[in-house]
């Protein structure tokens, strides 16, 4: 497993680890489960134990890692709760962001919608693609509805609130046959916004997010029955 950073000299060490660690773990590079050994973190950051020590303990209060008894360190798995509170509130400000949508839309953002939603498919259509590639495809769709709200608040706050469903978007991409019927869903979001039909647009993003909530949800309790 490769881990980049990038050392920004104006960061404390702990923080550059933090984030670098961080963003494996939301993108599903550390995957849940996998222990954090420092040693080889260090040699792999080319830093010494100190500052993955403390990363490490700042991930463990925001929820990322664990520490288990005579193992130490790993990854936390996904819980339910955190899947269900992460996707109450997507599902809220998506709904809001595309009734806004309906409203402002432009000729510009639906060509951004069709560039996204076409690069998604191909993706789909294309063997092996890469699962990372694949879930900035379907962010870049959901941000061209974002972007066409108009509000820059909503366009943050959707922002800030991506990093905590990268890993539910990676795990819901995991299966082919859903990935499919993702190349429907944002053809149907899309028509329905270039329609500025608000109630439909405001039914389909509900059914899309409630969908990858059930699925992922069963793809949690699958893990949890394992042997």
């Amino acid at each position: 497993m490769e881990i980049d950073t990038e050392i920004n000299e104006f960061m404390p060490l702990r923080v550059v680890v933090f984030l670098t660690l961080r963003s494996s773990i939301l993108k599903g590079e550390l995957l849940p489960g996998e222990r954090l050994m420092e040693i080889q973190l260090a040699n792999k950051l080319g830093v010494s134990r100190t500052p993955v020590r403390e990363a490490i303990r700042m991930l463990e209060q925001e929820g990322l890692v664990v520490m288990k008894p005579r193992r130490g360190a790993e990854v936390a798995k996904i819980t339910v709760q955190e899947l269900d509170d992460v996707l109450e509130v997507r599902k809220g400000l998506e709904i809001l962001a595309i009734q806004k949508a309906c409203e402002r839309v432009t000729p510009e953002d639906l060509e951004a919608m069709e560039a996204a939603a076409g690069e998604f498919e191909k993706l789909v259509n294309t063997e092996g693609s890469d699962l990372a590639l694949l879930a900035e495809a379907d962010v870049a769709f959901h941000d061209a509805i974002y972007k066409a709200t108009r509000n820059k608040r909503i366009i943050q706050i959707l922002a800030n609130l991506r990093e905590q469903m990268y890993r539910f978007r990676i795990e819901y991409l995991k299966s082919s046959g859903i990935r499919q019927t993702l190349v429907e869903e944002h053809q149907e979001i899309m028509q329905a916004v270039r329609n500025r039909d608000v109630e439909k647009a405001v039914a389909l993003i509900g059914e899309h997010i409630d969908k990858q909530q059930q699925e992922i949800k069963a793809s949690i309790e699958r893990e949890e029955t394992k042997p």
